[in-house]
């Protein structure tokens, strides 16, 4: 098991191959998460109606957000490796299999029943929270300490 984490932390969590930038190279990331944000409000994707009548099988506006979401993510990985195409700092992309475990199972039911529970899941939180639904703001602290929680846990945890 520890075996395992550390080859995790050196093969996904290493940074010491990117170069250090200045603060303002991250502007794009926020652009990005604007122009995310707004495609999100007007998609109606945070709109915690939207997303219980996903839940009660009512409407199938969020399937066909989610299926485009899984259709656009599978041409991309086509494309990435069909054409071999390199990050922004042209490091090749490499896709690594995941190993099947019973944790998954688990924590998507967690990950689902918070969803259906609260109507947001991590990503629109933000984009609601700028909408001015502060009481998701609870959502969002509740969101972290799951995450804290985790990974105080985690090596406890079925993987």
């Amino acid at each position: 098991m520890i075996k395992e984490q550390n080859h995790y932390e050196e093969t996904v969590c290493s940074n010491e191959n990117i170069p250090e930038q200045k603060w303002y190279h991250n502007l794009k990331y926020l652009i990005a998460g604007i122009i995310f944000g707004i495609i999100f409000v007007k998609a109606e994707v945070i709109s915690w109606f939207r997303i219980q009548e996903m839940f009660r099988l009512q409407s199938f506006h969020m399937y066909g957000i989610i299926g485009s979401a899984v259709l656009v993510g599978m041409i991309s990985v086509w494309l990435i490796k069909k054409f071999n195409i390199k990050t922004i700092s042209g490091e090749p992309i490499t896709f690594t299999p995941k190993k099947f475990s019973k944790g998954q199972i688990y924590g998507g039911l967690i990950f689902g029943f918070g969803w259906a529970l609260t109507g947001a899941c991590p990503g629109p939180l933000f984009a609601q929270i700028g909408t001015g639904a502060l009481a998701v703001s609870v959502t969002l602290l509740s969101a972290i300490a799951g995450t804290w929680v985790y990974g105080y846990f985690r090596d406890k945890l079925p993987h």
